[in-house]
């Protein structure tokens, strides 16, 4: 009798169990790259339960280099989407593709260009180098760094994410990230190298944006609501909290990030402001500023990369679900490598 009702008890505990998890709303995110710090909130919000807490059994499917989510979000396989900046927004809105940017998590694009440790480098002095830029850059940022800065196509070598050439090149300059990049370049020269961050001289685009369909927003509002604030959470977790759960998913998922490079990306991030900084510091993180849309779009119509009027750059994006939470904490330089 004893055992009957220990098996009683705990089938109704394992039932109950499966009911909770049924009770959850499946949801995919697919992200731009692979699992990485500058990805880290995604997977604070997942490895701290604020997605369950808000209903949510989220799905978190990696990108890289031979991996194209952008597909799937409009055909209806994955719920939201990580666009590394605007120019993939307005992009969709030209193409008249049924998504919607929800949030902006990066104020500032961790694009930047890479000089070699040494004499000190000036911006305009980048102009003269070999620059190693992939084929994403040549046809995105690098048509801004050519219309308003004046650098040189000519100048262009070709890079496929290997530091290689610019490492045995001293005299040139390679395409980063300033969270990532650097580190790797210092582990090999025992010198940090010069990183010149493109949001310093112009390219004033948000990064790191959560896309959705626009079938979602309409018929379940609420939905992504909860991912959005659930997001933010994890975000101001991730940078202030404690981020242990979801630095061992990041290196489950992807075993090439060490702890160092996990310690300086999350480093840099605050010291850069990258996701503390501008609107966010008063409308927390995830905030968009329209003004500034209009006018990251009107810098892309000069560079050639859209004409004036076939498309409403407002159209890319809806500020409906921005959380209205407590503001981003001010830069700082805490967890920096020494």
């Amino acid at each position: 009798m004893l055992l009957l009702r220990k098996l009683t008890i705990s089938l109704a505990l394992f039932l109950l169990g499966a009911s909770t998890a049924q009770g959850l709303t499946p949801v995919t995110l697919a992200l731009n790259w692979k699992a990485q710090p500058e990805l880290g909130g995604f997977y604070q919000a997942l490895a701290a339960g604020l997605y369950e807490s808000q209903g949510l059994e989220v799905t978190i499917r990696e990108g890289g280099p031979l991996v194209n989510n952008r597909p799937l979000l409009p055909a209806g396989k994955i719920d939201f989407l990580i666009a590394t900046n605007l120019l993939q927004a307005f992009d969709a809105t030209r193409q008249k593709l049924p998504t919607q940017v929800v949030a902006a998590i990066f104020q500032r694009d961790p694009q930047c260009l890479i000089a070699h440790p040494g004499e000190a480098r000036s911006w305009e002095s980048l102009k003269q180098s070999p620059l190693y830029m992939g084929n994403t850059g040549r046809y995105s940022f690098f048509l801004w760094m050519e219309a308003a800065h004046n650098f040189q196509r000519t100048r262009l070598r070709p890079y496929n994410h290997s530091l290689a050439p610019f490492l045995a090149d001293t005299t040139s300059v390679v395409q980063g990230y300033a969270t990532a990049e650097p580190i790797r370049i210092e582990e090999v020269l025992s010198k940090p190298p010069q990183v010149f961050l493109l949001a310093d001289h112009g390219w004033n685009t948000y990064s790191t944006l959560i896309e959705t369909r626009r079938d979602l927003i309409a018929e379940q509002p609420e939905l992504v609501r909860k991912f959005v604030a659930a997001s933010a959470a994890g975000w101001r977790d991730y940078l202030h909290g404690d981020n242990s759960q979801a630095n061992a998913l990041i290196r489950k998922a992807n075993p090439t990030i060490t702890p160092r490079q996990i310690k300086f990306s999350i480093g840099q991030m605050k010291a850069r402001g990258l996701i503390e900084s501008g609107e966010a510091l008063a409308a927390g993180i995830g905030a968009i500023d329209p003004k500034r849309v209009a006018q990251h779009f009107q810098s892309l119509v000069e560079a050639g990369l859209f004409k004036p009027d076939e498309l409403d750059p407002a159209e890319s994006y809806t500020r409906e679900f921005l959380p209205t939470a407590e503001p981003a904490n001010e830069p700082t330089v805490e967890g920096a490598l020494p």
